[in-house]
């Protein structure tokens, strides 16, 4: 069995361990749809479920890893069973975006960007 933080790490989810357990214990990672610790141990089959980017991300453990790899050998220790990401939502980057160079907003572009935005 291995610890939870190291096979988030050694998989490469998370850059450092450090970092892995701090998103552990904060619990934005789930070990079978419980909260996890840094120490819960993994073991083959289970589902580790990441908090990341505003959508959760699901993954089946299908290989123990302690030491961290390469991303290819990485990429083999899981099965990656997320849904789709959400779809952007086109109308309000079209708004949202300024153009390279067109400077800070006036007071009545920001008030009217804050009204298509709906704050």
């Amino acid at each position: 069995m291995t610890r939870v933080d190291q096979w988030v790490w050694a998989v490469r989810l998370y850059r450092t361990r450090s970092i892995a357990s701090s998103a552990i214990k904060a619990g934005h990672v789930r070990l079978n749809g419980d909260r996890a610790k840094p120490a819960s141990p993994v073991k083959v089959g289970d589902e580790v479920r990441v908090r990341a980017e505003g959508y959760e991300k699901v993954f089946e453990v299908v290989e123990l890893l302690s030491k961290r790899v390469g991303a290819p050998i990485a990429a083999q220790a899981y099965v990656d069973r997320s849904p789709p990401p959400p779809p952007k939502d086109e109308f309000f980057g079209a708004f949202g975006d300024r153009d390279r160079g067109a400077g800070r907003p006036t007071k009545r572009e920001r008030r009217e960007l804050d009204r298509l935005r709906g704050q």
